[in-house]
């Protein structure tokens, strides 16, 4: 992609709305724009990123087993008034009439409709284990919608559901789950940490949140700092094997993590002092496990081993892809601009022609973009006509790992620039050299 033809609306000064990093620089780098309170339209860069999030999300989920599929967004109200809950919900459920008069609602999660479904296809428990999941646009009526993609009103969602026969094999899809989170958020270059949290209107007894320290972040968070030193990294783990996947639930949350709403001051004491931590955090996915809250009161059983119907145990599972985009943000940036983590970055790699017009530069320029091109990697080549600094402010604005700096008194030497942006170092190479550094950096990923 040639920046010259690349809709990219960057903006010089801060937004007088945005009153966090996160919301302040997608905007500045053309991200997104505000359609309505709450409501953003995604640009192409942040399209891109939002993408390359949730690619990873169903890579993960697909890997352990859980399967896709897409729920519509707007659900009818008689679902949710056999589980008790359209009255509960409260305000920020949407709810609307069609032509016909009958009440609909805007999905802000989809607990029932996945129900409904199991219940009409799926009878015996030799179907069981089953997870099947989505990532779809939701809906929530935020009393004060702030932040940008961080507390807005419509939000891109990854929601899953387990039905299993007993509660055991329920806490091992929870477990299971939780395993894949981690690989999940340490792919998209986060720490994300399990913290014992409140189930609020999705209920049951057993419920992690996923946060990523932030000072801007929405909650307020204590933390035995073990925790921080924690990462799974590259291990394989059989998720079908429950002691494995049992294993790393109790490595992971067995120290004191837990949000304000679930407190304990006696625990949080008996943490070492020199080990007790608080902070801000940002939510970014919650893992539950609600027995039969649902299955009961809408009917989802199935003949159980001895032949008699039993009510499924299920859970609920999300990760809030849009939201994750600006807590990145917020947990890599500096005052130039965003640091996009390897894994979830738009492009690849920056290219930089120094004097656009040179006829030596622009055939260099090309040549990078074309061998990049030809390993399968996204680079994005600023060949405008505009000066250095404006360039160079314009990479480092949106963020990009990598760029290739090309200009004429390099090309004298055979060499040309290749930068961090995470470090700001540079180093000068072969051009040929320079696209095989980008190449192993990103096969590391695969």
């Amino acid at each position: 992609m040639r920046l010259s033809r690349y809709f990219l609306p960057v903006l010089k000064e801060n937004p007088a709305e945005a009153q966090i990093v996160s919301h302040r620089l997608m905007l500045r780098a053309g991200m997104i724009k505000q359609s309505a309170a709450g409501i953003y339209s995604w640009l192409p860069l942040g399209f891109k990123v939002l993408r390359n999030l949730e690619e990873i999300v169903h890579q993960e989920q697909q890997r352990v087993g859980h399967m896709p599929m897409l729920m519509p967004t707007l659900q009818s109200a008689d679902l949710w008034r056999e589980s008790g809950r359209y009255d509960d919900y409260g305000d920020e459920m949407l709810r609307i009439k069609d032509r016909q008069g009958r009440d609909l609602l805007y999905g802000p999660t989809n607990e029932e409709l996945i129900t409904d479904i199991f219940r009409s296809h799926v009878g015996s428990y030799k179907d069981l284990p089953l997870t099947l999941y989505h990532v779809q646009w939701k809906f929530r009526d935020e009393v004060r919608p702030r932040f940008g993609v961080m507390r807005g009103r419509e939000f891109l969602m990854k929601d899953g559901y387990n039905f299993d026969l007993t509660k055991e094999d329920a806490l091992h899809a929870y477990n299971r789950h939780l395993v894949s989170y981690l690989r999940t958020y340490e792919r998209m270059g986060l720490q994300a940490i399990p913290m014992r949290a409140d189930s609020g209107p999705i209920g049951g007894d057993d419920t992690h949140e996923f946060l990523v320290l932030a000072d801007t972040g929405e909650s307020e968070v204590f933390y035995d700092s073990e925790i921080t030193d924690l990462t799974f990294g590259d291990r394989e783990i059989d998720v079908n094997d429950h002691a494995a996947c049992a294993a790393v639930l109790e490595e992971f949350t067995s120290r004191y993590a837990r949000t304000d709403e679930t407190h304990d001051a006696a625990l949080f004491d008996a943490v070492p002092e020199d080990r007790r931590r608080t902070a801000r955090g940002i939510e970014v996915g919650q893992i539950f496990y609600f027995g039969t809250k649902y299955s009961e009161p809408m009917g989802a059983k199935v003949q159980g081993p001895d032949g008699k119907p039993v009510p499924v145990h299920m859970g609920s599972h999300g990760i809030g892809v849009s939201r994750l985009v600006g807590a990145i943000i917020e947990a890599s940036h500096d005052d130039k601009g965003i640091i996009w983590p390897e894994g979830v970055t738009p492009f690849h790699a920056g290219i930089v022609n120094l004097k656009q017009g040179d006829e030596e530069a622009d055939a260099a320029c090309e040549a990078l973009y074309a061998s990049l091109k030809a390993l399968g990697l996204d680079p994005l080549y600023d060949d405008r006509n505009e000066r250095a600094g404006g360039k160079f402010a314009t990479m480092d604005l949106i963020g990009l790992p990598w760029r290739i700096t090309v200009g004429p008194r390099g090309l004298k030497n055979g060499v040309v620039e290749l930068t961090s942006r995470r470090t700001g170092e540079s180093e000068e190479m072969p051009p040929e050299q320079a696209v095989e550094r980008i190449a192993q950096i990103y096969a590391k990923l695969v």
